[in-house]
């Protein structure tokens, strides 16, 4: 039962919690770019170039009927997609903790002032500046 117990305590620690959570949000963040890329993004390009920026390849060998063989493609069209949509949730998540960070930096609070100088400190000043006399 101590392994169980401890295996709970460490799961149970908020840094954990946060982690997962983050991962949770990480992920549906990402499948909602990748919606934003594939249905937006990536047809205004296929418009521009004439047809869709995954059929982009640079075909090494084409295909043969007669031999049965494949073609043989660098498709650099799909790097090129997913790069795009690397670089847009880069640069978002990039402004969410930039806005977040903006928010820490207002919730801190300005240094406080001095506290006034206890009873005893006020005595031992007096006695100081008597002193100097």
């Amino acid at each position: 039962m101590g392994m169980l117990k401890e295996f709970k305590e460490f799961a149970m620690k908020g840094n954990l919690i946060d982690l997962a959570v983050g991962f949770v949000m990480g992920a549906a963040f990402t499948k909602l770019t990748s919606a934003f890329i594939d249905g937006m993004v990536m047809p205004l390009v296929g418009m521009i170039q004439g047809k869709d920026l995954s059929d982009w390849k640079f075909v090494l060998k084409e295909a043969s009927t007669e031999n049965g063989t494949a073609e043989v493609a660098i498709k650099y069209g799909t790097f090129l997609s997913v790069t795009i949509e690397f670089i847009i949730v880069a640069f978002v998540m990039f402004m969410v903790i930039k806005a977040i960070n903006r928010l820490k930096k207002k919730e801190e609070a300005a240094p406080a002032a001095p506290a006034e100088p206890s009873s005893t400190d006020k005595l031992l000043m007096e006695i100081r500046d008597s002193l100097k006399k």
